[in-house]
C-alpha cells in the first residue's frame, strides 16, 4: 500500500512562511523605509534651510586653553635637571610622590631615549 503525503504547500506559501518566521525584510519594506528616510532628510534640511544659510561659518567659541599636564618622565627629567651632581632613585621617589616601580620605569624610558644617563649606582644625571 502507497503511504499518503501530507498535503502539499505552493513554493510561494512556503517562502511567505520562512518571510514571516524569521522577519525577513522584503523588497516593499526596504522601499516604505526608504520613502520615510527622504521624508525625514528633508525636513531636516528644511529646518537647517530657515535656522541659518549654507555656508556661513559659525564663530568659534573663546574658551580657555586646557592646562598642559607634565608627563612623569617630564617631571623626573626635571628634577634630576635640578641635581648637576646626580640624584638617587630613592630622592626621586620622595620628590615626585611615585612608587618604586613608576621611577625605575621612567628612569628606563628616559635612558633608552637618551636623555639621562647613568653616574653611579642608583645616580642619575642629565645627559649632555
Amino acid at each position: 500500500m502507497v503511504k499518503r503525503r501530507g498535503k502539499l504547500h505552493s513554493f510561494d506559501a512556503v517562502i511567505k512562511f520562512f518571510i514571516q518566521q524569521y522577519q525577513l525584510s522584503t523588497k516593499k519594506d526596504i522601499d516604505k523605509l526608504l520613502k520615510r528616510i527622504d521624508q525625514l532628510e528633508k525636513k531636516i534640511f528644511n529646518r537647517i534651510g530657515t535656522d541659518r544659510t549654507i555656508g556661513t561659518k559659525r564663530e568659534a567659541s573663546k574658551t580657555e586653553p586646557a592646562e598642559t599636564r607634565t608627563t612623569a618622565a617630564q617631571e623626573v627629567f626635571d628634577i634630576i635637571e635640578k641635581y648637576p651632581d646626580g640624584i638617587g632613585i630613592k630622592a626621586l621617589k620622595e620628590e615626585t610622590g611615585y612608587n618604586d616601580k613608576k621611577v625605575r620605569n621612567v628612569i628606563f624610558r628616559l635612558s633608552k631615549q637618551g636623555r639621562i644617563e647613568r653616574k653611579g649606582r642608583g645616580i642619575y644625571i642629565i645627559k649632555h
